[in-house]
């Protein structure tokens, strides 16, 4: 199940956005709801998709206490001291690193739990590798829902966050070693990964870029993949175009010449 360890960093940035704080005081109840969500989004979701209780992650009193006891001091400490101390960016780099840690362990947990029910179901354990590590982005639909903000544009589905796209990466490399189909250790793996997310991280975070963009591959991956209907719709206009150009005086002059007989033949008949 989750563990807590991201969720000053997640706090943090909920007491930043716009009118958390407001929503903290007015609905403590909803606040505090939604911020569960968040922090132990990943566990919620695959129990689902593995049919196991939701609410699993309630059993773990110790981390629902730190989350519960986090989410307080960082909505109603007096003065807001809680918040001040996380202003500043290395507080926010050491938040951010631990983020990043607990997410690898996330995607090995999700990945060795599905392997337990779906033995080398290698499609199961990317899914739910992939939820462990991206729960929290995942379910921000449903938090939005109960906090009555909800946006279907903006969905994860739909427009995939570049965490969400690393932690996706992360499963499918996990799972590939856990089947023995990658010669690599799961400890050295672990390493390597963890340090590319943290390096990434702190790397944003100190250049002030929201986030960094996959286009050049992607496109790449579309074009080898998916680009062949543009080339037959290509091959498609280009025979169309060549029967039009070939027969034109033939076709636009038996019709013309047609109607003119019609037109005298009816003449002749009216006449006599």
């Amino acid at each position: 199940m989750d563990s807590p360890d991201n969720v000053l960093l997640v706090f943090g940035l909920n007491y930043e956005s716009s009118g958390a704080a407001e929503v903290a005081r007015k609905n403590p109840i909803s606040s505090w709801f939604t911020a569960m969500l968040y922090c132990f989004g990943g566990g919620i979701l695959s129990c689902v998709l593995l049919a196991e209780p939701p609410l699993k992650f309630l059993t773990n009193h110790t981390n629902v206490l730190l989350a519960s006891s986090i989410w307080y001091i960082i909505f109603f400490c007096p003065c807001d001291l809680v918040c001040q101390a996380y202003s500043y960016l290395p507080v926010q780099l050491l938040a951010a690193g631990m983020k990043e840690v607990t997410r690898t362990w996330k995607i090995v947990g999700g990945v060795t739990h599905a392997n337990s029910y779906y033995k080398n179901g290698w499609i199961v354990m990317i899914a739910i590798g992939w939820a462990r590590g991206a729960g929290g982005a995942i379910m921000t639909k449903f938090e939005q829902l109960v906090k009555g903000d909800w946006k279907p544009g903006t969905d994860e589905w739909l427009k995939m966050s570049f965490p969400s796209k690393l932690t996706l990466l992360g499963s499918i490399m996990f799972t590939f070693q856990h089947t023995k189909h990658l010669a690599i250790s799961k400890h050295n793996l672990m390493f390597f990964y963890t340090v590319f997310l943290v390096t990434t991280k702190i790397t944003l975070m100190m250049t002030e870029t929201s986030s960094v963009t996959l286009a050049p591959f992607e496109d790449t991956l579309s074009r080898v993949l998916f680009g062949w209907q543009k080339q037959f719709s290509w091959c498609e206009k280009k025979s169309e175009t060549k029967p039009a150009s070939s027969g034109t005086g033939s076709s636009v002059s038996k019709p013309t010449a047609d109607a003119s007989e019609n037109v005298k033949k009816k003449h002749t008949k009216k006449t006599e």
